[in-house]
């Protein structure tokens, strides 16, 4: 279609394939899968369905111009010969961000402002006057990428980073982004026809992406604001039309979400996170310590949970990983019990041995997303059981 342009989806490393997976499922075109990037082929509803319904993209980006720089002067020259007219008014405000790799550009903050003062002068040349520069809610904000020496330019049609959901009202010390809940959640498998727990649960995040996951509700429906909500071709009628399409999609859910945590206070956040996203029908969160409960009737289980690393909190973590060893083999047999931790060492202190592991970053800490299964009985006793 004519209409149609292409879009870059960001997202963390690791989950490059999850995000391949739920754009082919949204629909989209001429899906190319890159590093931390996917690829894509969309028209503007679609781009304004990618925002709203995807779990694992960080950006939605679109696009608009591609080029070899030599130096600054070049980049200057290039940046301002683009028709900004087409997408700012001159009274309208900008942001600029830019990443690098090569050693031609070195300095990303410079990248920007070499590229905010070509947009500036721009406008100044030809009409007099000139966009101000506004970090924080600007009317299009512009994402420059330079490879050693090939530099893409695009619109940022999100705005914020997607995993600003706008249900998250309350933090607790070491809090868990949404993208990356959402991503452990799918990776780990679950599908919404068994009960999930979330035995170390902070704020509520993993347990509220989990309950979003089995209802099929959008994730992004609760944020104040995307980017492309300020642009130009804006289109409230069509944005709407795609919000009730997406929401017609929702399904029913017939298991139980639970969470713990021994802090009060976390409880207290997690409860007001869970009512803030409409979710307390799904999610029962209670005040408990782990290492004092037991998994509950014969239905199996699926655990889902991020222990301390001990970057942030002082603990004992080799008794502490000890711990979580003896409570899933003693008391949670019947359990498929997955966690991420960048605490590589305190892993091998578990005393269970792993049926996968899945190397990921938690921000920029490497980390590994682990799976346990807790049989009911021997592993061998369960082998001839399923045979």
């Amino acid at each position: 279609m004519e209409d149609n342009f292409e879009m870059v989806a960001k997202t963390l490393f690791g989950f490059e394939e999850l995000l391949e997976k739920e754009l082919r499922q949204l629909g989209a075109q001429y899906i190319k899968k890159g590093v931390r990037h996917v690829r894509f082929t969309g028209d503007k509803g679609f781009m304004y369905k990618c925002n709203l319904g995807l779990r694992t993209a960080i950006k939605i980006l679109k696009p608009i111009k591609q080029f070899h720089v030599k130096d600054e002067n070049d980049l200057y020259k290039k940046i301002k010969s683009i028709v900004w007219e087409d997408y700012l008014d001159a009274d309208g405000s900008l942001a600029v961000s830019a990443t690098l790799s090569g050693d031609t550009f070195t300095h990303s903050q410079y990248v920007a402002l070499k590229t905010k003062d070509a947009i500036v002068d721009r406008f100044r040349d030809s009409k007099g006057e000139r966009p101000n520069v506004d970090l924080r809610f600007p009317d299009l904000k512009i994402d420059v990428h330079i490879d050693r020496k090939l530099c893409s330019v695009s619109l940022d049609s999100s705005g914020e980073s997607l995993h600003k959901r706008g249900y998250k009202i309350a933090t607790n010390i070491a809090p868990i982004n949404e993208v990356l809940a959402a991503g452990l959640v799918m990776l780990s498998g679950w599908d919404g026809q068994s009960d999930f727990m979330d035995p170390m649960c902070g704020s509520g995040t993993i347990l509220i992406e989990a309950a979003m996951i089995a209802c099929n509700i959008p994730p992004n429906l609760m944020r104040n604001e995307f980017g492309f909500e300020r642009w130009k071709d804006w289109d409230v009628d069509l944005f709407e039309k795609i919000e009730n399409s997406l929401l017609s999609k929702t399904r029913d859910f017939h298991h139980k979400i639970m969470g713990f945590d021994k802090s009060p206070s976390a409880v207290r956040k997690a409860l007001e996170n869970v009512k803030n996203a409409h979710l307390e029908e799904f999610i029962y969160v209670k005040h408990e310590d782990f290492f004092k409960t037991q998994k509950g009737g014969e239905n199996h289980l699926h655990m889902l949970f991020n222990p301390p690393y001990g970057e942030r909190l002082d603990l004992d973590m080799e008794a502490f990983y000890g711990n979580i060893g003896s409570t899933l083999k003693h008391k949670y047999a019947g359990t498929t019990a997955w966690f991420i931790t960048s605490n590589l060492q305190a892993l091998k202190h578990i005393g269970l041995r792993t049926s996968r592991k899945i190397k990921l970053y938690n921000a920029k800490l490497e980390a590994r997303l682990v799976r346990y299964d807790m049989y009911s009985g021997s592993k061998k006793t369960h082998k001839n059981n399923t045979k």
